[in-house]
Order: C-alpha cells, then structure tokens, then sequence
C-alpha cells in the first residue's frame, strides 16, 4: 500500500480494522498537476524570533509564483486542532506530533506547507524529518537573540514570564534546543523580512522545489 505515513507501535491495542485506503489520485498525480514538488518548511525558533513572519512572508511570495501552499501557525493550530493542550514538555512533544501528521497530509497532497512552531527539542523535530520521505523535510532555523526576542515581545509572553506569571516559557525557563544542520539558516535581526523570505525562496529554486 502506498502511504505517506511511517507504521508505528502504539500503546494498548490497534484495530486490525483500520487499513491505509489508497485515493484515486496519487501523490504523484498532484506534482503533476501543481507544477512543483512538495515539501515541509519547518520553521523553528524562540518566541518572536519572526517564524510566523517570514513564514507568511515566503507563503506571499510562492503564492504570487502560483505555487501551491499553506501555513500551518503555531497559535492557530492552538484554537482548535491542538486547543487541549498546554505547554508542559509532555503537550508541547504530542503539539509537534499531532502537526507533523497534518503537515504530512498537505505534502502528500503535492502542497508546499509551512510550518511556524517554537518545537523546541531537536527529537522531535527528527522524528518529523523520519516522517517524510527523504528530503521533504526542510528545517527553517529562525536564528533569533533571545535579547532581541525579548526586546521584540510582541504578545507581552516575556515579561509576564520573568514575572512568573508564565511556567515553562522557552528561553527563560524551558529549554530552547537550537538546529544543528538547519536546511536554512536566517538570522532576523540581520537581514529584513523580505531578504530572510528571499534565502528560503532561494533554497527552494537551488534544490528544484520550484522553477
């Protein structure tokens, strides 16, 4: 069976029942079809460090290319799909878990989808990478200063952390796990939004993503 899903051991019992079906049209009909390939930019950093922005910012810029996308942002996917969740180590690994697996389905769909989450540990964003067939995979490292980010706060997220209103804040009291080999390498507070969305686009036309 053709699926872009990778079989994993789950706790408790699993119903023999539930069986991959296979569409009628395939993935590869949808590359056909869309003109390009499909791919995940994960876009990973701290809190304000601009993953949402750039991420938008390279969506605009694909999309004015008929390219064919979607932005899944980390506080959207929080009001609904991952709205009973917190952000404990344990809410924050099944937050990642449960994206990836959506993310996977708009690859398969032939779409290049973008992801903007802070997924803070580097296991989990390897097992997102393990997840999709080879080199589908495209880690965005948003390089960002936690003292810019801080200076930035948009959402006030920092200083309701140093005052405690806020637990397991990463940065400041929960671990940020920084990309080791990041597919690309932006720092924001070097380049302008639109130079940073640039070097994703030319990543993209560098490894035939897109013409």
């Amino acid at each position: 069976m053709s699926t872009p899903y990778v079989e994993k051991k789950v706790d408790g019992e699993k119903s023999s029942d539930v069986v991959w079906h296979n569409a009628s049209v395939s993935h590869e009909d949808h590359i056909k079809l869309n003109g390009h390939k499909a791919a995940v930019l994960w876009f990973t950093g701290l809190s304000g460090s601009g993953k949402s922005t750039v991420a938008n910012a390279v969506d605009l810029m694909l999309h004015q290319m008929d390219v064919k996308t979607y932005v899944l942002d980390g506080d959207n996917v929080r009001h609904g799909l991952n709205g009973d969740l917190g952000f404990s180590d344990a809410d924050r690994v099944e937050n990642i878990r449960r994206v990836s697996e959506v993310a996977k389905l708009f690859a398969d769909a032939g779409l290049l989808v973008s992801t903007a989450f802070i997924s803070p540990f580097i296991s989990d964003r390897e097992m997102v990478r393990e997840s999709l067939p080879n080199k589908q995979f495209i880690e965005v490292f948003i390089d960002t200063p936690l003292s810019v980010c801080e200076s930035r706060d948009p959402k006030g997220l920092y200083k309701k952390a140093r005052a405690g209103e806020i637990k397991n804040f990463t940065g400041i009291d929960s671990a940020y796990e920084a990309p080791v080999s990041p597919e690309v390498h932006v720092k924001t507070d070097e380049k302008s939004i639109q130079d940073c969305a640039l070097q994703v686009i030319e990543y993209l036309k560098s490894e035939g993503f897109i013409q």
